[in-house]
């Protein structure tokens, strides 16, 4: 055989390889947890979607697929009627059972960590990059969202040079509910502190305090991440629902700010970079507003 022969051999080999490997890869997918749907996606995997769990609301064209239902309070027989190849979804799906049922009838369950932490972020997308058969693209975008906190850290470090950082509550809740204040070791405490505030909050996970509490706290800033209502709807909700949340500084002040409560599902997500230079904006509103042009001195 000539030299000819061989190239034309050796293409054809890599030709077949490529595809009996893209056969072997997981072709039909569903997905629990807002930030792990999202990462999917960003990674080049919408197309593989077929169906997605209740708090996977970006980007828009996910609402369309069919719903598995809540990521904590899953069911088998909607999820196998979708015949998944693969169950991807955050530690924070369940329940166990469930999971159980579905890796019984042969769906592969992946699970990746919620940890808001970078070297848990760079885990799980090196996961979807095996799963999607392109790791050197989740390495890319890991590495671009790392220097995007990088760069976010740089910002907030000038601006506490003449701004003291402020002290903050996130509260997680919904209409009719007592509001869930995010403590340590959650995504509500990372995002605080990322942008550059002091969480109030000392306890561990999210627990309601009572209307006391919160006024004894008396936080500079009030982040409200409501699952039912934005905006000053959201606002005017919880001061209704616990009137002497209006004796803090954060109230008296209008320093009461919205906050899309899917960023906070499923570990770190690729809206958030975007999310946290918007809340250091509100937190130190006399420093120029952190973007792409924003010019920063090393």
């Amino acid at each position: 055989m000539g030299i000819g022969g061989v190239v034309v051999s050796l293409a054809a080999g890599l030709m077949f390889w490529g595809i009996a490997q893209a056969e072997s890869l997981p072709q039909r997918w569903v997905s629990a947890g807002g930030s792990i749907s999202e990462w999917v996606v960003e990674l080049g995997g919408e197309s593989k979607l077929v169906g997605v769990d209740s708090t996977s609301q970006h980007p828009a064209a996910l609402r369309e697929l069919p719903s598995i239902g809540y990521q904590r309070q899953l069911a088998a027989e909607g999820i196998l009627a979708l015949k998944p190849d693969v169950m991807l979804g955050s530690d924070e799906m369940g329940p166990p059972p469930v999971l159980g049922q579905l890796q019984a009838a042969g769906v592969n369950i992946e699970r990746l960590s919620a940890n808001p932490q970078l070297p848990a972020l760079q885990a799980n997308l090196k996961r979807i990059g095996e799963l999607l058969g392109d790791p050197s693209r989740a390495q890319q975008v890991f590495d671009t969202y790392q220097q995007r906190l990088q760069r976010q850290q740089q910002w907030v470090s000038q601006a506490q040079t003449t701004q003291s950082a402020p002290k903050v509550l996130l509260l997680l809740g919904h209409t009719g509910g007592s509001p869930m204040a995010g403590g340590v070791d959650t995504s509500a405490d990372w995002i605080i502190r990322q942008a550059g505030g002091i969480n109030l909050a000392t306890h561990s996970g999210y627990k309601a305090l009572s209307s006391e509490a919160l006024v004894g706290l008396d936080p500079q800033v009030i982040v409200i991440a409501d699952r039912s209502l934005e905006g000053d709807l959201a606002k005017q909700a919880l001061l209704k629902q616990n009137p002497a949340l209006a004796a803090t500084r954060a109230a008296r002040e209008g320093r009461l700010i919205g906050l899309d409560p899917t960023l906070l599902v499923g570990g770190l997500g690729p809206r958030l970079p975007d999310g946290l230079a918007a809340l250091s904006t509100a937190f130190y509103p006399d420093s120029q507003p952190l973007t792409a042009d924003t010019k920063l001195t090393p």
